[in-house]
């Protein structure tokens, strides 16, 4: 019988108190910067709760306008066409 690769549910979180608005993008999601809207809690701590399947995606925080990259990314990071970095996350 064929195993079904199902999605997994991954959390992003970043602390930005200062944020307005904080949102996540990725190869997930095509750096779609207003897809996945991070929300804040009364610390200042933000997340965006996402469903992926199995691989390895890169991705970043879209913070007010600014690219971001994920200071807590477990995964690495990896050069991107424009010179900068891009956090690596592998879901299993």
């Amino acid at each position: 019988m064929a195993k079904t690769t199902s999605s997994k549910s991954a959390t992003f979180k970043l602390f930005a108190p200062k944020a307005k608005r904080v949102s996540l993008a990725g190869s997930f999601n095509n750096w779609d910067t207003k897809a996945h809207a991070a929300k804040k809690d009364l610390k200042g701590n933000w997340a965006a709760k996402i469903s992926l399947k199995p691989g390895r995606y890169e991705y970043k925080f879209f913070v007010d306008g600014t690219w971001i990259n994920d200071p807590s990314c477990n995964g690495g990071c990896i050069t991107n066409s424009f010179g900068t970095q891009n956090c690596i996350v592998e879901i299993k």
